[in-house]
């Protein structure tokens, strides 16, 4: 991709307007392009000025918590409405597919265990992110970008890496709601693929752990800890790339 074409789908990208590997071309020419990081670093800057403006009206302190909580509570008793809300013609047939099962199995009152439910909520979050607008709420490469953007936005320090030079560029980041907590989303390109990392505390992550790969709700997922923090990989790219990921994270600690 030259500079010419990347210019035209600058802001397309910035949107979030773009399918995967468009995405993925526009990142890795970005990385290389002074001018074109430029350009995006411009968009960043006049929606942030946006957003801290007049025109921004500030969301009452703790309001999204706890809708999204509602939301969980009624989740428990019945198939969540919102899924027959979705856009689905923005989204690929076998993910919507993907995400109506896994919000299935996360509702299912049969007696499931809290991790299967969790799990259920990684798959549904990793299918709801491929939609449009909902990939990334930071779109960057630039690692020193995405780390302080999650100031604020969870109660901890998400570690955040671009391991380019290992094949999986950072896209960007997104705030999350799994597990009854907010967790950062950190996502990366891997080829054609992308992948979801989703990072919490927790008091079972003192120890390092070797990355451990499952399947569910046909997605491969990759979990991990260190340093006090949970961390899950989830996509439908290799199981070897994600326990590749996972061992860069660790090695990066």
């Amino acid at each position: 991709m030259n500079c010419e074409q990347a210019q035209s789908l600058l802001s397309a990208y910035f949107d979030r307007e773009l399918d995967t590997a468009a995405s993925l071309d526009v990142a890795a020419h970005a990385r290389a392009c002074a001018r074109c990081s430029s350009a995006l670093q411009r968009h960043e800057e006049l929606r942030a000025a946006m957003r801290a403006g007049a025109l921004a009206v500030p969301m009452p302190a703790g309001l999204e918590r706890k809708v999204r909580r509602a939301i969980d509570r009624k989740a428990g008793r019945r198939f969540r409405r919102a899924v027959s809300d979705w856009r689905w013609t923005a989204v690929p047939l076998a993910a919507a597919v993907a995400a109506a099962l896994a919000w299935q199995v996360a509702t299912h009152r049969g007696g499931m265990h809290r991790e299967d439910l969790v799990l259920a909520e990684l798959v549904s979050a990793h299918v709801r992110s491929l939609m449009v607008d909902h990939l990334v709420d930071v779109a960057t490469s630039d690692q020193h970008t995405v780390k302080p953007w999650f100031n604020g936005k969870v109660d901890f320090a998400p570690p955040v890496y671009d391991f380019s030079a290992s094949g999986f560029p950072l896209l960007g980041g997104r705030a999350e709601y799994i597990g009854g907590r907010d967790v950062a989303a950190l996502v990366y390109g891997c080829r054609k693929h992308l992948v979801n990392v989703f990072i919490w505390p927790s008091a079972g992550a003192d120890s390092d752990a070797a990355p451990h790969v499952l399947d569910a709700q046909g997605y491969h997922l990759a979990q991990w800890s260190s340093r006090g923090l949970a961390f899950w990989a989830v996509s439908d790219a290799a199981p070897a790339d994600l326990d590749t990921l996972a061992r860069l994270f660790q090695d990066a600690a």
